[in-house]
């Protein structure tokens, strides 16, 4: 496949015709760690799995694709891929980052800190970041939009602003996926993704990507992934795969519930604040009185109270409990993540059964 086609096309073909000995319509699973070599001094191209597999090289083709790059990586989890894309810069490199983001990310940032290796500088608004970034900046890393209060940045104009001083852009689309952002041609140097959200979609698969157009970048990327092996397995490449194929068809129906859920939120007297941007199935809403958050989460029927986000089952999170309890609680609320917020990954379900399991719960 090549990147001419449309974006539900690539995300259909993930993987077929890819088998051409045989003409299997699936992309065969490739078990095997090791590979034959035809002579001495030859290779097919796959020596060793850690280092190359042909099913993950398939997914990584379509991934590279639909983020309208020139090469993706395939990782074993979004938390690997972050990691592999902050080694490939010098210790002491310092970052800009927003101050809204996953608290997994929080958490290995402020031990690089606490080690020395990297260091952060955090701001609130797009504004605050456009300021910060400066000759003495390395890197600025972006989620847009944030988790879990779901603020948007101009990937564009931040990158502009980056690459004026020679500083390189990180972005995690990791909420709105493809479907709904391509930051590389907005002008980010490397794109990251926890796969196991949206691009899996199904909560089965624990996976991440790391997307570049940078051949340098990729082949230090490349180099790391051999060295240190945070690599995607065969079977989670397979599925993943698998996954991207209905990307466009959840996404989509996913937006549609979540404008229908936000509505129904918008008016609901036990709410007092809803933080949604119209597109994904992202919903971050604030209540009106935080003591009945036991009751409301206990109470729900169709919504499961769980982490994680992205599938086709709609899931309710209390972020000060669960993605986000390692950010200090001072340090959450001084930015907006208070203990009166739930955060929402809506589903695919019908929306009336979404409303009006929220509705009975809320009404408690």
């Amino acid at each position: 496949m090549t990147q001419d086609y449309k974006l539900a096309t690539l995300l259909a073909h993930a993987g077929i015709k890819s088998d051409k000995e045989t003409g299997a319509l699936a992309a065969p699973l490739h078990f095997s760690t090791t590979y034959q070599h035809p002579e001495f001094g030859q290779s097919t191209g796959f020596d060793y799995t850690r280092t190359k597999n042909p099913t993950r090289a398939t997914l990584e083709k379509t991934l590279a694709a639909i983020e309208k790059a020139d090469y993706a990586i395939a990782t074993s989890s979004g938390m690997s891929a972050i990691v592999l894309a902050f080694e490939i810069f010098p210790v002491g490199s310092r970052v800009v980052a927003a101050r809204d983001l996953y608290g997994g990310s929080f958490r290995w940032f402020n031990d690089q800190e606490k080690q020395g290796c990297f260091f952060f500088e955090y701001t609130n608004t797009e504004e605050e970041m456009l300021a910060a970034i400066s000759e003495e900046t390395d890197i600025v890393y972006i989620e847009t939009p944030t988790n879990p209060l779901m603020v948007e940045f101009d990937i564009a104009k931040i990158a502009k602003a980056a690459h004026e001083k020679g500083v390189v852009v990180i972005v995690d689309n990791t909420f709105y996926s493809p479907i709904y952002q391509n930051p590389i041609p907005l002008g980010a140097d490397i794109v990251i993704h926890s796969a196991t959200k949206y691009l899996a979609g199904h909560n089965d698969v624990l996976a991440g990507v790391v997307v570049t157009n940078n051949q340098d970048y990729n082949d230090k990327l490349l180099y790391n992934l051999n060295t240190t092996g945070p690599n995607l397995s065969p079977f989670d490449s397979y599925m993943l795969m698998r996954g991207l194929k209905t990307l466009k068809l959840r996404m989509e129906a996913s937006t549609q519930n979540a404008k229908e859920v936000a509505a129904f939120l918008e008016q609901s007297p036990a709410v007092k604040e809803v933080l949604f941007t119209g597109k994904g199935g992202m919903i971050s809403f604030k209540l009106t009185d935080k003591s009945k958050i036991p009751t409301i989460i206990n109470n729900l029927k169709v919504f499961t109270f769980a982490e994680s986000l992205g599938g086709v089952e709609s899931l309710i999170t209390y972020p000060a409990t669960q993605t986000h309890a390692d950010i200090p609680a001072d340090v959450r609320a001084s930015y907006g993540l208070t203990d009166d917020l739930l955060r929402l990954s809506i589903g695919i379900e019908d929306a009336r059964d979404l409303i009006a399991d929220l509705e009975q719960a809320l009404s408690l």
